[in-house]
């Protein structure tokens, strides 16, 4: 049996290395400009609120393998997400990350999430108050970037769920005034941002589940996106990388296809008329399947013409190591839920879905020509809400299955997940059910 002192020297060290992240350069960074290049290192910035409490605990109980797969988890490169604060306050937050990434000989993924009217009102809701509000806040991040190296990710879902797709009362918002001022407040950002020498910005791609090809195509063009360094796609969600690489190179494609004037201007602008994920001379097809895709490759080989894709794009992996939620289990005994039921767990499985894993880790070394890089921008283990039928997420039978210990009361049941058979943290909380869940499962492995 392991001595008390020898766990006490295993908690020292693992807690002692998650708070001190910083070290010399390892490998060789990107170079001047831009362009991630292969052997790019990313920043590790110091580990998630919570995280640091969850080690101790898990050593506590003796649970040394958790521990250190939570702590290899908070040693892995991830984004530092930019949600709020000040101006002063997110100079601050910045100009420390630059610093930070300078000691490593790394470079900082930074997430600027904090436009006005963000998540439709929905779990993330918040962002600056107005249009003008925000270009200040914004200017404080390109000031604290300066001209060093950074990576930005710019709003995730404000391409993917414009104003329009909120489903607003109209006699409460303007929604083509609210839509129109998200395309002025993204420009604005993006030129901002990208003034910077070495700050590369990606734009909200939504994922391979959501937006149609030619929908996102579209928006990106309107929301500037040629004035970037590309988009990003799965950002806070499950979907495998293979589903996301296919869907953004058609992405790519589709922004090709409707810019080039060499071909015919009947299409420029017409992003529409790209085949999507969805597309089938034969009839809709499985969006969960791949194999069923083949269609839309058939489509831009015979129409893409002598247009180029040259737009890139980066891939969120941070929790697509096992794929998305497939919610038809719980139809299944024990659970024996019913259609109704699995169909709105299966519309919120992007809620802290059970079962899933870390994914690839960052790495600018994709083997694919549009691919810039696989990151995780998303900070694992941190709960997307509280993921509740209060919500809209979860629905659940308690007469068909229960366990003791769940909620009783129609109020309480309201607030509980039962996937998780927990009332799930607000959003941004740290869930340490979810966090060892996404270490045991990741693929590859964390640990050898």
């Amino acid at each position: 049996m392991d001595s008390p002192f020898l766990k006490r020297n295993i908690y020292r060290t693992t807690v002692l290395t998650l708070l001190t992240l910083a070290g010399p350069a390892m490998a060789q960074t990107a170079g001047a400009g831009k362009t991630l290049a292969p052997g790019t290192r990313f920043y590790v910035p110091p580990p998630a609120s919570g995280s640091a409490q969850q080690v101790f605990s898990l050593l506590v109980k003796g649970n040394f393998k958790g521990a250190e797969l939570i702590s290899a988890m908070e040693l892995t490169p991830q984004a530092v997400w930019l949600a709020s604060g000040t101006p002063a306050q997110v100079l601050a937050t910045v100009t420390q990350t630059m610093q930070g990434a300078a000691r490593q000989g790394t470079i900082p993924l930074f997430v600027v999430y904090n436009i006005p009217g963000r998540d439709c009102g929905s779990y993330s809701a918040g962002g600056a108050q107005t249009t003008a509000d925000y270009q200040t806040w914004i200017n404080a991040v390109a000031q604290g970037i300066g001209s060093g190296k950074a990576v930005i990710a710019l709003e995730p879902d404000a391409v993917a769920n414009l104003p329009s797709d909120c489903g607003y009362d109209p006699a409460v918002v303007n929604i083509p005034q609210a839509t129109a001022d998200r395309y002025t407040q993204l420009k604005s950002a993006l030129t901002t941002l990208e003034a910077g020498a070495g700050t590369s910005v990606y734009m909200d791609g939504g994922n391979s589940a959501w937006q149609a090809v030619g929908t996102i195509a579209g928006r990106l063009v309107t929301a500037g996106v040629q004035q970037a360094q590309g988009y990003f796609s799965n950002v806070s969600n499950y979907r495998e990388s293979n589903y996301e690489a296919k869907f953004d190179t058609w992405v790519s494609q589709c922004i090709a296809f409707g810019t080039s004037s060499a071909d015919g201007g009947w299409r420029l602008g017409n992003f529409s008329y790209c085949a999507s994920q969805y597309y089938s001379p034969l009839g809709p097809v499985n969006a969960n399947d791949i194999t069923t895709w083949v269609y839309t490759d058939q489509w831009f080989t015979q129409n893409l013409g002598t247009a180029t894709p040259t737009m890139h794009f980066l891939i969120d992996t941070s929790r697509n190591g096992q794929g998305p939620l497939t919610a038809a289990v719980y139809g299944n005994t024990p659970y024996d839920q019913s259609a109704s039921v699995v169909s709105t767990i299966s519309n919120g499985s992007w809620c802290n879905p059970p079962g899933r894993g870390l994914g690839t880790r960052p790495t600018a070394n994709t083997g694919v020509s549009l691919l810039d890089a696989y990151l995780w921008v998303k900070t694992p283990g941190q709960s997307d809400g509280m993921c509740d039928a209060a919500g809209g997420v979860r629905a659940w039978d308690y007469t068909a299955y229960t366990q003791p210990g769940w909620p009783t009361t129609a109020a309480a049941q309201t607030l509980f997940d039962p996937l998780w058979g927990v009332n799930d943290p607000v959003a941004g909380g740290w869930f340490t059910q979810q966090a060892l869940d996404l270490a045991r499962n990741a693929n590859p492995s964390l640990l050898p």
